[in-house]
């Protein structure tokens, strides 16, 4: 099983902008130190707390800053740009990472954005894969364009010059295009059956509770059988809470601390879901009654505490209760606490996930 790293991120409202993105920058670059495998960055233009508006500008500070991981989008908003803007510009940080580039891509996910960006009340999933299919198209043919959209309309037919190469859209540096994946949050999620019917790579988020994450790999599946495509648990990504400390006891205080960084993460989310009628998908049991749902309750569904010894065994718990999966995303939250938040992330490399691996490794011993 891979390690990678995903951060919306989410810091509390009142710290300051620039300490925030610094924090972002140093808790990649440390990830990138201790072997984790990819960096996922979310997208948001209008949340004070969700403060990264563009995470390819982003990771195009941090390719010379690391050495090996690779730059994930978690997600780009699609239905909130000109497909050819989003084609141009993650074919040239493609080129500019050499290929450490997986481009994840989804409807959105923040209601504030969709006003913002004027597509509150639009078919945001239609518009998604419209553009998907325009920036695939603008990279794998020649101009002229002439792409024809329901939401979008590509026409070059006057300024096409091909003795200068005018009316060209870059192309990436992989080929015949970078990794594309699909995130989702929902049970039984739409998402992920368009993923599969595709081969995209699925994403599971980090904020549902894990009887949700299970219903996802046969939502992939069941779209992958559609196309006739071989679907591979390799490539799903599941995202999880975690804590790591170095007791259990000191671990589950940490985590359930008023207003520490994991308490602050789910009430945060908790009043989105509220306010937006929208609770039921993040309810910590299948028959949990979503308007008895508090933030503790998505909390306490959600995170995975203790020491590196029972945050192992719970990985392996969620690996036996979801499915065979090929990386865990371990989910960033506010540091709080600095030097707890760093050390936890040196222990999941350092120790759980030796633990984790060395287990499978005798399971697929025995089973072979």
């Amino acid at each position: 099983m891979e390690l990678g790293y995903f951060t919306m991120p989410l810091h509390h409202a009142d710290r300051d902008y620039h300490e925030t993105l610094q924090e972002d920058i140093e808790a990649i670059v440390l990830a990138d130190e201790l072997g984790y495998s990819e960096a996922w960055v979310g997208e948001h233009y209008s949340a004070a707390v969700e403060q990264i508006t563009s995470p390819l500008m982003f990771h195009a500070n941090l390719i010379n800053r690391t050495k090996q991981i690779k730059f994930a989008t978690g997600v780009m908003c699609l239905p909130q740009y000109h497909p050819a803007v989003q084609a141009g510009q993650a074919a040239m940080f493609d080129h500019l990472s050499e290929g450490r580039f997986i481009m994840g891509v989804g409807p959105g996910g923040l209601s504030s954005d969709f006003e913002l960006f004027g597509v509150l009340d639009k078919d945001r999933m239609e518009m998604m894969e419209e553009s998907l299919a325009m920036i695939l198209e603008l990279w794998t043919t020649e101009p002229p364009y002439k792409i024809q959209g329901k939401h979008w309309t590509i026409d070059m037919k006057e300024w096409t010059h091909h003795d200068i190469k005018l009316g060209y859209v870059p192309q990436p540096f992989q080929k015949p295009h970078p990794p594309i994946a699909i995130s989702a949050m929902s049970p039984f999620s739409g998402s992920l059956k368009y993923a599969g019917s595709h081969g995209y790579m699925p994403v599971s988020a980090n904020f549902v509770a894990s009887w949700s994450v299970a219903t996802h790999w046969p939502a992939y599946c069941a779209g992958a059988e559609q196309t006739g495509l071989t679907p591979d648990p390799k490539q799903w990504h599941v995202a999880r809470s975690i804590y790591v400390g170095e007791s259990d006891a000191e671990a589950e205080a940490f985590v359930k601390q008023p207003g520490g960084s994991y308490d602050y993460y789910y009430e945060y989310l908790f009043k989105i879901f509220d306010r937006s009628n929208y609770k039921a998908p993040f309810v910590p049991t299948k028959d949990f009654d979503p308007d008895k749902l508090t933030s503790q309750d998505a909390r306490d569904g959600c995170v995975m505490h203790g020491s590196p010894e029972t945050v192992a065994r719970k990985i392996l718990e969620l690996r036996e209760e979801v499915g065979d999966f090929g990386t865990l995303l371990y989910a960033a939250h506010d540091w709080v606490d600095k030097g707890a938040m760093q050390n936890s992330i040196r222990l999941m490399a350092n120790e759980v996930m030796p633990i984790v691996n060395a287990e499978l490794g005798t399971k697929a011993a025995s089973a072979g």
